[in-house]
């Protein structure tokens, strides 16, 4: 299996590419801007480091070939999305899972809900929402994560998910645990086959975050 890791310099990516090193045996593509500089490349044998932008579609096509599951780390533009997607869907990839940003349908309630919009703004919001409908509506198998507010727990992967359409529930989330949950996926990547998942931790029902 081959996999692309959109945003690979970041610490989510980061991980996941080392549980991919040391659980599977798949080709690992890692791109991102200045890659060469922020990313080490621990095993030439399986990574290839590309050193690119999300908006250059004559790239993205390049690194696409052969890859069955892309990852992306960040939907912050829509336009960028959607030239992620063209050449996804040129390339025949097979699956997206998309990390965004919890509150795109209004669906965190409560104390969290109010303090969430305040931290996040509505501008923010309606770019990861636009973002979220383009793969959405791209023909291309994709699971959305939804993460909530992110820190850095060792040994903690612990995750609970919300569908769309439900509340959102859960101030703050491992990074870890998103990790494990994106490696759920591809290990299955039929299973969430097309939903978009509210990712929280489980117990962390707060008025905001526990780190702020």
């Amino acid at each position: 299996m081959k996999i692309l890791i959109l945003g690979a310099a970041g610490q989510i990516s980061k991980m996941l590419t080392n549980r991919l090193l040391q659980e599977t045996d798949a080709e690992l593509v890692l791109y991102a801007r200045n890659a060469n500089r922020r990313i080490a490349n621990s095993d030439p044998s399986r990574i290839t480091i590309i050193d690119g932008d999300f908006n250059d579609s004559a790239k993205l096509l390049e690194v696409m070939e052969g890859v069955e599951i892309v990852y992306l780390n960040d939907m912050n533009s829509p336009e960028a999305t959607q030239t992620i997607v063209d050449a996804a869907k040129k390339s025949g990839v097979a699956k997206i899972i998309a990390a965004t940003i919890l509150g795109i349908y209004d669906e965190v309630i409560g104390e969290f809900g109010k303090w969430n919009a305040r931290m996040v703004g509505r501008t923010g919001t309606n770019r990861h929402k636009e973002s979220a409908k383009i793969i959405e509506e791209s023909g291309i198998d994709f699971t959305l994560l939804r993460l909530t507010w992110l820190y850095n727990q060792e040994g903690n992967e612990r995750y609970t998910l919300s569908q769309k359409g439900e509340s959102f529930i859960g101030a703050q989330v491992s990074r870890q645990a998103v990790a494990r949950l994106i490696m759920d996926i591809i290990e299955n990547p039929a299973v969430y086959s097309n939903e978009s998942l509210g990712v929280s931790e489980p117990n962390t029902d707060f008025p905001k975050p526990s780190f702020y």
